[in-house]
């Protein structure tokens, strides 16, 4: 009798140590768990310095994620096999972003980014399609706007600049 009180006392004991064991697995992986940021994208195009037309998006991404992906846009007929046969092609036209692998370094926000910004430039047949396309791992303070990427217009003395800020999710 007394060997099977001792063996249940054991069993208990065991029992209760590998519950406190698990309780203390679960308490470890919520603090694993990741960091999310929002992020506001800017478009600017900018003419002799002022900004004469900007577009807002946003998303939201987890530091050590896949990432996270915004498209937005048209899709714009241009004729296929001649004006007259009335078939069309169709061209996307707007704004792709797609960020990748996010991760938080001393105080900033490290991705890579690629960036499409593409529009009809003319209302011309067929139509001129205006694009700037950057693709980079650029690192953004945490809270601060940032220009990541910028470039002229080959046509005018315009420029368009894509400006990120992210902001921690509490």
């Amino acid at each position: 009798m007394l060997n099977k009180t001792k063996l249940a006392v054991t069993c208990g004991v065991m029992t209760l140590m590998a519950g406190a064991c698990f309780a203390q697995n679960d308490g470890s992986k919520s603090a694993e768990l990741p960091k999310y940021f929002h992020l506001d994208f800017v478009v600017k195009e900018l003419e002799g310095g002022k900004t004469i037309n900007a577009r807002h998006y946003s998303t939201t991404a987890a530091a050590g994620d896949n990432g996270c992906s915004i498209r937005t846009g048209s899709k714009v007929p241009t004729p296929a096999g001649g004006a007259a046969s009335g078939q069309y092609t169709y061209i996307d036209v707007g704004v792709n972003i797609d960020c990748r692998s996010p991760k938080e370094v001393d105080g900033n926000l490290a991705l890579s980014l690629v960036a499409e910004v593409s529009s009809v430039a003319t209302a011309s047949s067929p139509p001129v399609i205006r694009q700037n396309r950057w693709n980079s791992s650029v690192v953004v303070p945490i809270g601060k706007p940032t220009v990541v990427f910028s470039s002229d217009d080959l046509t005018t003395k315009g420029q368009m600049q894509l400006e990120l800020t992210a902001t921690p999710v509490k």
